[in-house]
């Protein structure tokens, strides 16, 4: 088994070396580990901190490939990794993430006790859980054995982050797709696509520990939802299209009020033939009118 771990970095020199560790104490279960870190452009010692780690001759199972990309944004940094990826399983990292101290044994044996499932080619991979520092869980566990990233937010009540193990030769399929020059898309928008043709795993076990940053995409949120409207939009008229048969109640209005917003900031014209399901079609008619003026007022 080998493990491939993505890891966009942009001037996070000082956040890498948790990383680091994290994947040193993990190359002691016998799987190979191949981490792949892009530098976005970083103006500040990244490739010096990895050429640091790469010195260390104690990780025979650790592989660490550097590689540097002119700022084009975390997503095109990931879609680039992607290809360079060389393991039968993918995972994505990020520079402010680590791996707990026995992530890779959970995965080892979540994929030994699923083999003859995976090889159905009915999944498209193992799905754990995230902790926060304190060793929380940053969501709910599982309530299903498999599911799709779509129904388990918009139709479980799933409201925390997640970390996806991809099986290679399905994820090498997809691509983060990117509008009019932006440099950042949900990742949902990716998971969804591959939501229309594959299921995952779930696993109630933790393997990822995340930390955010001031400087970070979360907690900057309306700053991106500025900057990445066109992706955005996109992203909700997608949801808007689909069967909406299952989703709650709650997450009907949360795709609705953003997609009014989203429509507002690109200057969408006709948005409302987007849509699909008469249902759909009244809540967006009654909202469009606060929720156009919300917008304005807060952006």
């Amino acid at each position: 088994m080998k493990i491939s771990v993505l890891t966009p970095s942009y001037n996070r020199a000082s956040l890498l070396d948790k990383l680091y560790n994290s994947l040193v104490k993990n190359s002691k279960y016998g799987i190979d580990i191949e981490w792949l870190i892009m530098d976005d452009g970083s103006v500040d010692d990244t490739k010096e901190v990895v050429e640091r780690f790469r010195e260390n001759k104690d990780n025979d199972n650790l592989e660490i490939k550097y590689y540097f990309q002119e700022n084009q944004g975390k997503m095109v940094a990931i879609n680039n990794l992607v290809e360079k990826a060389t393991g039968n399983l993918i995972v994505d990292c990020d520079s402010d993430d680590y791996f707990t101290h026995d992530a890779f044994k959970e995965i080892k044996e979540a994929y030994e006790k699923h083999e003859q499932e995976i090889k159905s080619n009915k999944y498209y991979g193992l799905c754990f859980l995230k902790n926060d520092q304190n060793g929380n869980n940053m969501g709910n566990d599982f309530k299903n054995k498999e599911t799709t990233m779509f129904d388990l937010y918009f139709k479980e009540g799933e409201t925390g982050e997640k970390a996806i193990v991809f099986l290679s030769n399905i994820r090498k399929e997809y691509r983060h797709e990117l509008e009019h020059g932006e440099k950042f898309v949900t990742e949902a928008r990716m998971y969804h696509k591959i939501d229309e043709k594959y299921k995952m795993i779930c696993i109630n076990k933790p393997i990822m520990i995340c930390e955010y940053q001031e400087d970070g995409y979360t907690k900057n949120i309306k700053k991106q939802f500025i900057e990445n409207k066109y992706g955005y939009f996109e992203y909700f008229k997608e949801i808007m299209q689909k069967d909406m048969k299952g989703v709650t109640f709650n997450k009907r209005l949360y795709a609705i009020k953003h997609y009014i917003l989203f429509g507002y900031l690109t200057k969408a014209k006709k948005a409302l033939r987007n849509i699909k399901g008469f249902e759909n079609k009244l809540l967006y008619i009654l909202l469009y009118i606060p929720g156009r003026v919300k917008s304005k007022m807060k952006y």
